[in-house]
Order: C-alpha cells, then structure tokens, then sequence
C-alpha cells in the first residue's frame, strides 16, 4: 500500500513533480489515512468515513471502477454504506452508486440516503438530453491516452454497442440543498458546502472531528478544470473564493476526488491558496483587458501565468491549461462574440478556406507551407500551422494529399502539447485525417 500522505507531502515540500503515474493512480487500491478515514484511489476517488452508525461515502467514481472499489471498501470495513455524498454530478462521480445500491439490496441492508446539490437531478436530465453529444465529446477527450470508460459499452445479444455517456440509469439525490446543510452519522457531523466552480452543483464538506476537508474536484492534482473547451461554463473566481473558505476552516487534512490526500495545516493552506491565486491571477488580468476594449484574440495571447504557479507539482496543465480558462472567462463575462467583427455572421468555413486555397496558388502550396511550419516545432509556428492545414482540407476534403498534411500536422501538434485536453482534440484531428488518406496507423 503506498503512502500516499508521505508522497504528498515529499512532491509539496520540495517542489517535486514525478510525473502524472505517481499522483493520480486509478488502481482501486485502498488506503486508511486517518482513523475510520479511508481513500480508495480511482476515477475518481471514493472517500469513506467509518461512522459507528455506517459507512458515509464521498463519490463512487465511474461505473466501471465500482466492482473493484467495493471489494477495496470491503476489506476495510463491512459497515453498511448509510450515506453517499455527491461532490458533483459528472459521471465519473456518481457512476458506482448502482452497485453499492445493489450490494445494500443484495444483504438486506438499509437502502443509503444520496445527498447532492439541488442542480445534480438538472445535471442528469441535460445529459440524457444531450447523450450523443456527450459521448462524442468525452471520447474525443480522453481516447487515445486512456482506456476509461465513460458509460454503457452495449448489449449482450449481438446488437450493435450503445453510444451512453454515463451510467444507465443516472441515480438521483434523495436529499437536497441549496446553499449548506448537515448531517450526523455516529460520531461525526457532516457540514455540507455549496459552491461553484467546475460546476454548478458542486459541494465541499467540513467534517470537523477530523479537521477534514472533503474536496471533490476543487483540488484535482492538476491544474484546474476550469476551462474545457468542449463543456459547459465554469467559474474560476467562484472557484477561488470556495478553496479561501476551505483554508478559513484550517483542515490538517484534504482529501481530493483526484490526486493525493494531503495532510498539516500550513502545507494544506499554502496549497488552497496558491491554487486560488493562480485563478484570480488569471480573471483579473483578463478583466483588467477586457475593460479596456480588448478582443478576446488579444487576451489569449496576451494574458500568460507567471511561471511559478506552473511550477508547483499539483498545477501542472496536464489535463487543462490556462489558456483555455481565458476562453471560459470571456464567455462568462464578455458572451460569445470574440471582438473580430468578421466573426459575428460569417461565411462558411469551407468557402473561407476555398478562397484562401485560390490566393495562396492551391491547396498543394498550403499543405506544403504547413508542414515547412510544424516542422519547426516552435508554437507559433504550429498554431499558423493548423490554420493552414485545416484550410486546406475544408477547401478540398476528398484530396487525401491534403488529409495527409493534415493527419502529420495535427500529430506534430498533438505530440507536442501538455494537456490531455490539447492531445485529445488534436489527436482526434489526426485520426480522422489519417483514416482519409489512407494512413496505416489510423
């Protein structure tokens, strides 16, 4: 079993980043971090509390990781679950709740109250809504880097696989709240937070009898999810303001629904507050901007992070970037139109990129420039890169020349990047463009 407080506290203390592998590890493996307080370590965690009056539950990770974080939780304790707590409503959160629904069936135990925000039950119905949307969208995300998967894999009986986002059916709260409430169970009580920020059903909890903060993905071990170019809004300052309120509380122990628990006062608060400062970095330079007439071209480019936030082994923009959260603040601040006139009605995209085909000499010149481009391997060379390699193929999609220039750029581009959401997107371009032109490794 690792320790995973002792590796906390080595990456924090010393500046030390050992890689993704060693902070975030979907292994179901559980680990007891305080007395009765235990992480089971997947997508995302499970944090339990052993009550005396039943086990009480934060998260239950995707669907297809509950066989295994049942078994780690019963080794641990064959306490029934008498409450499970949803920090948020995204799949990978509430995903297992089916099976420790069954398993309580099963033994004839109590059937465990669900505990969420008022907007959780919302949050469902907009994903049955939108299904497809969401499975095309998460499947862009996350393939090829990992293997997780994100709902319904289809039916036994030959018929072709389902195309689900989530779990089949999406288990309601039973109780609700708005703004706070709390609970006891046993020995402890459980004071419920609500704040937005990745989302807008989001909760943290104060337990105070162990001085612990329960999280969800307030802290994530990466740099926050507040960006996403492909999800809804979020809420960077409202973010901020929900981690000051945690460090208010003083906890000597986090525990995150991703990466490593954390434990003592001062390293916990330096940790909240250099996450906070690094969004409200990011909004008020961005504000300061779009105050003085700015378009969001120029916020983009001209807004950067100061290096040593990115420093820090629990910011690094391995699965967002913060030039993706200055889209997100545009968008909540300044709406959808970016300041380029050109853009308010436009013309197609693909008539755009025909009429640039024909003043650049063809579609040929622009594949050739864009690989002379990505070649170099300097940012910006790649980002003019793209453009012209997309304008290439929009002009002429059944040109597979032009679809090999694109699979090769976007590989370049892809290969290139930090962020899984940078990867997947550019991946998912070079798939598509590869499978065109005929490319083997499609």
């Amino acid at each position: 079993m690792a320790d995973l407080l002792a590796t906390s506290a080595r990456f924090i203390d010393n500046d030390i980043y050992e890689g993704a592998g060693l902070v975030n590890r979907p292994t179901t493996e559980l680990s007891e971090v305080a007395d009765g307080v235990a992480l089971i370590e997947a997508f995302s965690h499970v944090v339990a509390f052993r009550t005396g009056d039943g086990l009480v539950l934060f998260d239950t990770s995707l669907e297809a990781f509950a066989g295994g974080v049942m078994k780690s939780l019963r080794k641990w304790s064959d306490e029934p679950v008498a409450h499970v707590c949803y920090t948020h409503g995204h799949a990978d959160h509430v995903g297992g709740t089916g099976a420790i629904l069954c398993e309580a069936c099963e033994k004839g135990h109590p059937r465990p109250r669900i505990t969420g925000h008022e907007n959780v039950s919302p949050r469902f119905r907009r994903y049955e809504l939108t299904n497809g949307y969401n499975f095309t969208i998460n499947a862009r995300q996350f393939a090829p880097a990992t293997e997780l998967r994100i709902g319904g894999e289809g039916n036994k009986d030959g018929r072709p696989p389902v195309r689900r986002f989530g779990p089949d059916p999406w288990v309601d709260p039973d109780v609700t709240f708005r703004d706070a409430m709390e609970f006891r169970s046993g020995d402890l009580r459980f004071e419920l937070r609500h704040a937005i920020g990745e989302t807008d059903d989001h909760l943290w909890a104060w337990v105070p009898e162990h001085k612990a903060i329960c999280s969800g993905d307030f802290v994530t071990w990466v740099f926050p999810n507040a960006g996403n170019p492909q999800k809804v809004q979020r809420f960077p300052l409202e973010w901020a303001k929900a981690l000051r309120e945690m460090a208010a509380k003083e906890p000597e122990l986090l525990l995150p629904a991703h990466g490593l628990p954390i434990a003592g006062k001062d390293r916990i608060a330096g940790v909240l507050d250099t996450i906070a400062s690094a969004l409200e970095f990011l909004v008020s330079r961005s504000l300061d901007m779009m105050n003085g007439g700015a378009r969001l071209d120029d916020l983009i480019h001209g807004v950067k992070l100061p290096a040593h936030y990115m420093d820090k082994p629990y910011l690094k923009p391995v699965y967002d970037e913060p030039e993706f959260i200055i889209h997100n603040i545009w968008r909540l601040y300044g709406g959808w139109y970016d300041g380029n006139p050109s853009r308010l009605k436009p013309a197609p995209d693909a008539v755009v990129a025909a009429e640039i085909a024909r003043l650049a000499g063809g579609v040929a010149k622009l594949c050739q420039r864009a690989e002379e481009l990505a070649a170099t391997a300097k940012e910006e060379d790649m980002r003019l890169a793209c453009h012209l390699v997309e304008a290439a193929a929009l002009a002429e999609p059944e040109n597979r020349d032009a679809h090999m220039a694109r699979a090769n750029v976007y590989g370049a581009r892809r290969r290139a990047e930090l962020s899984l959401m940078s990867k997947g997107i550019f991946g998912w371009a070079e798939r598509e463009s590869a499978q065109k032109a005929g490319r083997n490794d499609a």
